[in-house]
């Protein structure tokens, strides 16, 4: 885990380095200073003020050399965690970008955003305290130590003593909340998936009056997260009262037996300068403890932040491309031979089950099932956004294993029936497309999908900013514009997965009959759940439980008088009882 993070350093490097440091020179002034008041305070015999004012001067040049040291670590170490961060963040996302639909469904959106937000910011903080605190902290004890063995063995035992109950007490109490905070990132990935749904279904929520449901949900999330988080501050809020005991208890014992050994041996074994100077160690000592107890409790939490990030990063992605892969695509021709296909390995439901197709290039194939017939299964494969569990799927005579996967998958449109418009002008979104696509071939790729008429009637036309998610347009404009986008890659293969089924059948026909004409090379597939959306296809594909259960085109499946003819016959009567 810490080889993973640490790469992500990078350009930070030299921050991490110079932190401490800086912090090592703050610190061993620090530890001057208390032997400088010693013989301050042992020079001091009430006759001059000649002590106070050299030793006064030189300790106020250690305080602010220390002090600048101290501001320059603050400096670097901030410097180094943020960008330490920004560098995670873009890893995770970049990471992310290269999952297949498998992989982001084994992580689930919402996790992926808390791995990217709130475990970031956990290991961003433990590791500005790693770089200042857990540095200085160490430093400050072992330099306290030889300070105070220097002045007095037989006092500095008193630390010695106390040092390692607290090491035990501050690993208890990390042994103790570690599973804890584990147990609470997961409650968070619960608490975000609450969320994103609430707000991605609130048109549905508010339409049945389902607010108290949603809102008791989260507040059960909420308290689960409470619950446990609190537990584990209870067992952390135990440092500070046995830091405190601890730290009183030294100062009891160093003011005691060395006042005692200043009396007994009048002075010569320990002045009252150098008891001074233990209890500032003493002090010193302990409070660095305290900090570490407060590094430990950080780094407890940022641990599992940690491994979590770990996770996303070194997960090898069941979809890569191979080395040397293909980088054309000969044409749209698709074969798929003997297919079979889960969505988990251990999975002992088939999606799609022995499928044996053949798509010749430039045709048109149209397919039709019912709700949770795999259609939408069957297309995921031709651009590999899953891979076959049996069988192999060829595009262009190669099989899609031998692709480039962006070779592959520029080759490959597909139009969702769900589809997904940004945040920006109607051009910007068109030009995901194509970047360099000029003007008049978007407004030729509009005008096949039947976008232009209602883009150029916009306050702006083409420049018109679409709000979030498309809040701004309808459902069927929403596709349409979607449907250029990806006539603009030009592609071998075009797939409209229900992409028109916010449409009207006058518009869809439009649509249906400038692809026709428009781009008669390019292999067409249509899901579609109206029998007009596909009955001028060449080949006619019925699903039902993931397999083709007939095929052919409009007329041989009308003779058939299968499934597809009831479907025809059911959509027809609808039409002209509606008549």
């Amino acid at each position: 885990m810490l080889k993973t993070l640490l790469s992500c350093l990078r350009e930070y490097r030299r921050e991490s380095i110079l932190t401490p440091v800086f912090v090592t020179c703050e610190v061993l002034l620090e530890c001057l200073i208390p032997l400088l008041m010693a013989k301050l305070i042992d020079d001091m015999d009430g006759t001059t003020l000649r002590p106070v004012l050299i030793y006064g001067a030189v300790l106020t040049i250690l305080a602010l050399v220390s002090l600048w040291f101290g501001v320059l670590s603050s400096r670097s170490a901030a410097k180094a965690s943020a960008g330490f961060a920004k560098n995670l963040r873009k890893d995770l996302f970049f990471r992310i970008q290269d999952f297949s639909f498998a992989d982001i469904d084994l992580f689930t959106t919402p996790s992926l955003i808390t791995r990217m937000t709130t475990d970031v910011t956990n290991v961003q903080n433990a590791y500005q305290m790693i770089l200042r605190i857990a540095v200085r902290t160490p430093l400050m004890i072992v330099f306290s130590l030889v300070m105070s063995l220097a002045v007095s063995v037989r006092m500095s035992l008193i630390f010695l003593c106390v040092l390692p109950v607290l090491a035990l007490f501050l690993f208890g109490i990390s042994w103790k909340t570690f599973p804890l905070f584990r147990n609470i990132f997961k409650e968070y990935d619960a608490l975000n998936t609450s969320v994103e749904e609430n707000v991605e279904g609130i048109r549905v929520v508010k339409a049945f009056v389902r607010e108290d449901y949603e809102t008791k949900n989260f507040q059960n999330a909420s308290e689960q997260v409470r619950r446990d988080y609190t537990h584990a501050e209870r067992i952390m809020a135990l440092n500070s009262p046995a830091m405190t005991f601890c730290v009183f208890l030294v100062i009891l014992l160093v003011a005691f037996l060395g006042g005692r050994l200043i009396i007994t041996s009048l002075g010569t074994d320990l002045s009252t300068g150098e008891l001074s100077t233990l209890t500032s160690y003493g002090m010193q000592i302990l409070v660095a403890v305290m900090m570490l107890s407060t590094v430990f409790s950080t780094a407890s939490m940022a641990a599992e932040a940690g491994h979590r990030i770990t996770e996303v990063l070194n997960y090898k992605s069941t979809l890569t491309s191979p080395e040397n892969g293909a980088t054309e695509v000969k044409d749209g021709s698709i074969r798929f031979d003997h297919v079979s296909f889960r969505y988990r390995k251990d999975s002992e439901r088939t999606a799609l089950q022995d499928i044996n197709l053949n798509i010749p290039s430039g045709t048109t194939v149209g397919i039709i099932g019912g709700t949770g017939s795999s259609k939408s299964t069957l297309i995921q494969l031709i651009p590999r956004l899953y891979d076959v569990s049996e069988g192999a799927v060829y595009v262009g005579g190669r099989d899609v294993c031998e692709y480039d996967l962006t070779v592959l998958r520029d080759a490959v449109a597909v139009v969702l029936q769900k589809n997904v418009v940004f945040s920006g002008t109607v051009r910007e979104n068109l030009r995901w497309g194509s970047e360099s696509a000029g003007d008049e071939e978007l407004e030729n790729a509009c005008r096949m999908a039947q976008a232009d008429e209602f883009i150029r009637q916009m306050p702006d036309g083409y420049d018109t900013v679409i709000d979030q998610d498309g809040a701004n347009i309808s459902g069927g404009q929403k596709q349409r514009i979607c449907l250029a986008r990806a006539l603009l890659k030009k592609p071998k293969i075009l797939i409209l997965d229900d992409s028109t089924s916010a449409v009207d059948t006058r518009t869809d026909a439009l649509i249906r009959n400038a692809l026709k004409t428009e781009i008669p090379d390019t292999t067409k597939i249509i899901i579609a759940q109206r029998i007009s959306s596909v009955q001028d296809a060449d080949t006619i594909l019925v699903m039902d439980s993931g397999k083709i259960v007939e095929q052919g085109n409009h007329k041989t499946l009308l003779k058939r008088k299968g499934i597809y003819y009831e479907v025809w016959q059911s959509q027809t009567k609808k039409e002209a009882d509606a008549e």
